[in-house]
């Protein structure tokens, strides 16, 4: 679909450049699961790996393959030919032309200092391999990008002679070539000096590829784009080597947004939040809460004024609108939230939304807490079972008889045994069970779900999926208070939420936030419920004609007749 704006492509190498991440590793698996979300996202091409590397990579090409792409364009990654080496013999070259895709992306040296002193080439058999290499892939029909390494400082050193590396590639047939700051220790000014300095003297598309190392990546892609670059290579949340590449999520959102460029696919930006934290969640990582556009904190608004400014007028503490990048704005509920905090967060739904006074109340019970330690910005949950407390919109669902947690640990065991014992009472009876478990919190769940399941079968909907413990006054040592907070989510209706307790006990404050997480789930579902049946209830209730009203209308139908 044309939109009138200029065209900047994405590159994604997420699967190739990214897996060079620390603790960064996907499976073959998630390789193609990630690649089937780029390409729902809407990215133009797809780097999936260097085949001659190993075995995965080669069979990732083969299963995308036959996986039939609907947008972008798969690419196989690969050097020049090696040294003294003809190129229809290499086997880098043998290896990226196996694959069949569409498109391979080969790297050569620019920078002269790498030809001399790594490759150990002289400055025409470099040129000699870029061209020879670009020459016999283009002639095998496909389409070459050529990602000239270490480019900005290659340029610096010698200018003349990177220029002359990207006139062999371009010559020799390639549809793209793409400017590497490979270390990462460019600046825009930089950038775009060069960028503008390069571009007359190239007659097809210019790439950009940047790295991190000084903080620099997005601003780097943002201002060679600005100078004429219409392909910018990144990946999914900036992973990569050392401080990463380019995050392609702010790449993305800042083209579209800032600089009016038409980027991605139709709906696009509104799943960058969406695929973001689905790849942190296929590598298993820890996302980044203040990540521009998708982090969780993007738009989380804690201090009072900001809050109040934001009820009025949205755009006065936001420069985008959240839902465009598939993010919500979030209100986060302490003490400098103040009474609007308050409003925002609980205002409706418990229907104190245009009651100050109850709002200060509320907010005065809020502090008294956070004194004694409790912080709810990640515990919204916890912060609305204290509220109902207080506006007595709350009861208990069982009453604890008690419970006990056995950690054993012998010389034969390699690993300590646990089991957490449980007695609760629920509505007119007892419930009495023993559960094993990973750990003490692990244990004790189960057994509470053990002994709510038979009274409340909705608490099989809720999955412990985040427990972080920080010790809140340390120089009280071994008496000192921790706090625990527990992210749950409801499978059922996909709600993430927080819970948090206090005590010198680790156990004790695990078992708060446990009660909180089961007693938050079970008291909205309850509400749901009723709501439900008055809204059946009021269906029912509609009068319904009476006989005299029948009859009074077969009388009129008679005389039409």
């Amino acid at each position: 679909m044309k939109t009138g704006k200029e065209r900047v492509q994405l590159y994604d190498t997420t699967l190739r450049d990214g897996t060079q991440g620390l603790n960064v590793n996907l499976s073959l698996q998630d390789k193609l699961l990630i690649a089937r979300r780029l390409d729902d996202l809407g990215v133009d091409y797809i780097e999936g790996g260097y085949p001659l590397s190993n075995a995965k990579d080669t069979a990732f090409f083969k299963e995308i393959a036959s996986s039939k792409l609907r947008r972008a364009r798969p690419v196989a990654f690969g050097m020049t030919r090696r040294k003294n080496t003809k190129v229809a013999d290499d086997e880098g070259m043998k290896a990226l032309l196996a694959v069949r895709t569409p498109t391979v992306c080969i790297v050569g040296k620019t920078w002269d200092l790498h030809v001399r002193e790594v490759l150990q080439v002289g400055d025409q058999e470099n040129l000699d391999m870029i061209a020879e290499s670009v020459a016999l892939c283009a002639k095998r029909g496909r389409e070459v990008i050529y990602d000239a390494e270490h480019f900005f400082d290659g340029y610096n050193a010698n200018p003349d002679y990177a220029i002359q590396t990207l006139l062999a590639a371009q010559d020799a047939g390639a549809a793209c070539i793409t400017l590497c700051d490979t270390n990462g220790g460019s600046v825009p000014d930089e950038i775009a000096i060069i960028v503008a300095a390069v571009r007359p003297k190239l007659h097809v598309p210019i790439g950009i590829h940047t790295h991190n190392d000084s903080g620099l990546a997005v601003a780097n892609s943002l201002a060679a784009v600005r100078h004429g670059a219409t392909l910018v290579q990144g990946t999914i949340n900036g992973i990569g080597e050392r401080c990463g590449n380019a995050d392609l999520t702010t790449v993305a959102a800042n083209l579209a947004i800032k600089m009016n460029r038409d980027v991605l696919g139709p709906g696009g930006l509104a799943r960058l939040t969406e695929v973001s934290r689905y790849v942190y969640e296929i590598a298993n990582l820890v996302p980044d809460d203040r990540q521009p556009y998708v982090g969780h904190a993007a738009f989380a608004h804690k201090g009072g004024m900001h809050v109040h400014a934001i009820r009025r007028v949205t755009r006065s503490y936001e420069h985008v609108n959240p839902e465009a990048v598939g993010n919500s704005r979030r209100v986060l509920i302490s003490e400098l939230s103040g009474a609007s905090g308050v409003a925002v967060k609980i205002g409706q739904k418990l229907d104190v939304a245009h009651d100050k006074v109850l709002q200060r109340r509320l907010l005065k019970r809020l502090q008294e807490y956070e004194e004694q330690g409790y912080v709810y910005e990640s515990a919204e949950a916890s912060f609305e079972l204290l509220c109902r407390k207080e506006l007595g919109l709350y009861h208990p669902f069982w009453e604890l008889g008690h419970w006990r947690v056995v950690a054993l640990r012998s010389a034969k065991d390699s690993e300590p045994n646990t089991e957490a014992i449980l007695k609760l009472r629920v509505k007119d009876g007892f419930e009495h069970h023993v559960s094993p478990g990973h750990g003490p919190v692990d244990a004790m769940a189960h057994a509470f779900l053990k002994a709510l399941k038979p009274h409340y079968p909705n608490v099989e909907h809720i999955r412990l999926i985040d427990y972080k413990v920080r010790v809140i006054n340390p120089r009280a040592a071994t008496a000192a208070k921790v706090r625990v907070t527990i992210e749950f989510l409801d499978v059922q209706t996909h709600e993430l939420y927080g819970t948090v307790g206090i005590s010198e006990n680790i156990i004790e404050a695990s078992w708060q936030a446990l009660v909180d997480g089961f007693e938050y789930k079970l008291i909205n579902d309850e509400e749901k419920a009723k709501k439900s049946r008055n809204r059946s209830s009021a269906i029912a209730n509609v009068e319904k004609p009476t006989s005299r009203t029948r009859r009074g209308e077969r009388r009129n139908q008679t005389r039409k007749r």
